[in-house]
C-alpha cells in the first residue's frame, strides 16, 4: 500500500482523486452494461411475436416525388424496426396505380420494384375497392400481393381504431 501511495505522490494524483476516478469509471461501466442489456433484450424477438409498432400510410397521389417520399419512408421504418413493426399502405384514388399490373398513370419501375420488395418484408398493400370499381379494375389487374379492401378511407379509420399510427403526406 505504501508503494501505491509513493507512486500516487510521484505522479501527482491524490488518493481521493484516484478513488473518485475509479468510482466514476465503475458507474460508467454499470450504466453501459445496463444499456447494452436493454438493447440486447429489445433484440430478443421470437418468430410470431406481435410487433410493438403499427403504422398505416395513406397513399393517394400519383405524383412521382410523392411516391418516392412515401415508399422511402416505409423502407426506413422497416430498416429501423425490422420485424418489430407492422406496416400497411392503403392505396386509393390516384395512388392505387402503384398496385396496378399495368398502371393507368406513371409509376417509375424503381417504385414498382421497391413496393414488391417491401411486400416480401411483410409490408401489406391494401387497394381501395371503390377506386378499383371507378377504374373498372378487378383483382386480376393488381399485383399479386395487394389485398382489396372495400373502402380505402374506411380501412384507414379501422386500422387507426386498432392502434395503428397514421402517416399522411
Amino acid at each position: 500500500m505504501s508503494e501505491l501511495k509513493t507512486w500516487l505522490d510521484r505522479v501527482g494524483i491524490g488518493r481521493r482523486r484516484l478513488l473518485g476516478g475509479l468510482l466514476s469509471a465503475a458507474g460508467i461501466a454499470a450504466v453501459s452494461s445496463k444499456v447494452a442489456a436493454e438493447e440486447k433484450e429489445e433484440e430478443l424477438r421470437f418468430p410470431g411475436d406481435p410487433p410493438d409498432h403499427h403504422i398505416v400510410y395513406q397513399f393517394n397521389k400519383a405524383d412521382l416525388g410523392y411516391q418516392d417520399h412515401v415508399i422511402f419512408s416505409v423502407g426506413e421504418m422497416v430498416r429501423k424496426y425490422g420485424d418489430n413493426v407492422k406496416i400497411v399502405v392503403v392505396a386509393f384514388a390516384e395512388g392505387i396505380h402503384i398496385l396496378g399490373q399495368k398502371p393507368g398513370r406513371e409509376v417509375k419501375e424503381e417504385i414498382r420494384q421497391r413496393v414488391s420488395s417491401l411486400s416480401k418484408y411483410g409490408v401489406e398493400f391494401h387497394a381501395c375497392g371503390n377506386t378499383m370499381k371507378s377504374l373498372k379494375w378487378t383483382e386480376a389487374d393488381l399485383v399479386p400481393f395487394a389485398r382489396v379492401v372495400e373502402v380505402g378511407a374506411a380501412d384507414l379509420m379501422e386500422l387507426q381504431e386498432q392502434g395503428y399510427s397514421y402517416i399522411s403526406w
